[in-house]
């Protein structure tokens, strides 16, 4: 655990100990400069994680890797255990989250090899659990703002400072979440264009909800590999075409990622995100089913206190 003097994000929870968790998305499967590693298989009451995790340390911070689809990228967008990737790492006193992950752009501005850090999310994902409660206990946090904007901004001010001569960051847009795996079609591409909405991808919004629900401070390093097909002047994204892009794109990725660690660590910025639960837990607590409290206890425990196995609804 790191030395660094005790912060406290205003509720209570110390930050002292906390630990960053780094998400690979497409391309990323490892971590460059991981020191003093050692890998952990875990289960959770929502089941395995995409792989076993990769706990070590990154410029002066203690981190936790895991790759979003497994190391051999054997796991669909819709496939990813979502609620085992996030618990696992709140379990192992993770409280901020970079995710690094592959986007096509829908707007002529962001260019391939571009990266942006996004502020906004639609979502059109629909097989996908995206919230730890129900079974007896109902949570509503706020999601209005899905990514800590102070994380945000440190990652963007990184990456900034990194960024090669012809290549650009954006520091904010709207990320189109879709369900995959497929790409989308060229009206679908119109359509999300039409919004407004700056980059489409598969995976972060089901991450950002849950991370919020677990009180983490979450955000993205959106990695620009092609124009979806809507661009008439670019060919139409295929696989071949973002594994190309995603080896240009993930020697800066590991770049931005290890100094943002050094500048976390220094940091150890607070997040709202971090007390998210505080005024969204609906259910009392006693009313809430035995089996469900202690699911759900490295969550409320701060807040219903800890679990108690003789605790039943009246």
């Amino acid at each position: 655990m790191s030395a660094t003097a005790p912060a406290s994000n205003g509720s209570g929870h110390d930050l002292s100990g906390a630990r960053l968790g780094i998400l690979g998305g497409s391309g990323l499967y490892a971590m460059e400069g991981l020191e003093d590693v050692r890998e952990l298989s875990l289960d959770t009451p929502f089941g395995a994680p995409s792989d076993s995790l990769r706990l070590g340390r990154l410029g002066g911070l203690e981190v936790v890797f895991l790759a979003r689809h497994g190391r051999h990228h054997s796991l669909t967008p819709t496939e990813v255990p979502y609620r085992a990737n996030i618990w696992a790492l709140r379990s192992l006193g993770v409280r901020w989250i970079l995710s690094c992950s592959a986007v096509g752009s829908l707007q002529e501005p962001l260019r391939p090899l571009d990266m942006l850090v996004p502020d906004q999310f639609i979502d059109r994902t629909h097989q996908r659990p995206l919230s730890f409660f129900g079974n007896g206990a109902v949570a509503h946090v706020g999601i209005a703002d899905p990514f800590c904007r102070s994380l945000s901004r440190l990652l963007a001010d990184v990456a900034d400072s990194l960024m090669p001569a012809g290549r650009q960051l954006h520091r904010s847009g709207t990320y189109l979440c879709m369900e995959g795996p497929a790409f989308s079609t060229r009206a679908e591409s119109n359509l999300y264009r039409s919004w407004g909405c700056s980059v489409i991808g598969m995976t972060n919004h089901s991450e950002a909800r849950l991370a919020r629900e677990a009180e983490i401070a979450y955000a993205t390093l959106a990695m620009v590999t092609d124009y979806d097909c809507w661009h008439s002047d670019h060919a139409s994204v295929s696989v071949e075409l973002v594994i190309q892009n995603l080896h240009a794109n993930a020697q800066l990725a590991q770049q931005v990622v290890k100094v943002a660690a050094e500048r976390i660590a220094a940091q150890r910025p607070a997040s709202s995100a971090h007390s998210a639960l505080r005024n969204a837990l609906m259910t009392p607590k006693e009313r809430v089913p035995a089996e469900t409290r202690e699911k759900l206890d490295l969550l409320t425990a701060p807040y219903w206190g800890p679990f108690e196995p003789a605790e039943t609804p009246a």
